[in-house]
């Protein structure tokens, strides 16, 4: 059973690379023109496929490595990079400009009702970074009941973003512009500092440090 300093660590990690509220003013854009009954469904549904897919990551991503020989040190050092490189476009305000760039194309490609699928759920949800990060937790956390606190801390972290999507309309009115550029900064220098540990923890790792 994993700590309480390991239950926060995972749960900020996860929280600051899903980022609930950067994900609501582009769940505004994406679902323009449908009632809040509409988006309210899509929102449920895009959020339940995230979590099955972080889940399935959580319980089997470290055997995939295994399968592929890849050492959980050498993915720690390569998921600490790519969150790294996260912070950074959260912090210079490229992250939010590539999400819009992913919510236009797909908008112009696949039908309205398939928007909980993609983009809400893959990528802008349970993108590459949360994939990474739920790995990299996921081999920090020892038997069965540290997986389950990770699916639960998981849980928790998507119930977060079903209400940030519930609530977008209101969340973007209230932050405003200025408030959404400083809460993605201060997110982004705290993931920036959470990605640094994950690379130091995985040379120690790799070397037996």
């Amino acid at each position: 059973m994993a700590g309480a300093d390991a239950m926060i660590n995972a749960f900020t990690t996860l929280l600051v690379t899903v980022d609930p509220p950067g994900l609501a003013p582009l769940f505004l854009a994406m679902t323009q023109g449908m009632s809040t009954a509409q988006r309210r469904q899509v929102a449920v549904r895009g959020s339940a496929i995230a979590f099955t897919i972080l889940a399935v990551f959580a319980l089997f991503g470290a055997g995939i490595l295994a399968a592929l020989g890849i050492s959980m040190g050498a993915f720690r050092i390569a998921g600490g990079l790519m969150l790294f490189a996260i912070a950074f476009e959260m912090i210079f305000e490229k992250r939010n400009e590539r999400k819009e760039k992913t919510t236009d194309n797909a908008i112009t490609k696949d039908h309205i009702h398939n928007l909980a699928v993609f983009p809400l759920a893959i990528p802008l949800i349970a993108g590459p970074g949360a994939i990474s990060a739920t790995v990299l937790i996921a081999g920090t956390m020892e038997g069965v009941a540290g997986k389950a606190q990770l699916i639960g801390v998981i849980g928790v972290c998507l119930a977060l973003v079903l209400m940030a999507l519930s609530l977008a309309e209101r969340l973007n009115r209230f932050l405003g512009v200025t408030g959404r550029a400083l809460l993605t900064r201060l997110l982004g220098v705290l993931l920036a500092a959470l990605s640094v540990q994950f690379v130091v923890d995985g040379v120690k790792s790799a070397f037996d440090v």
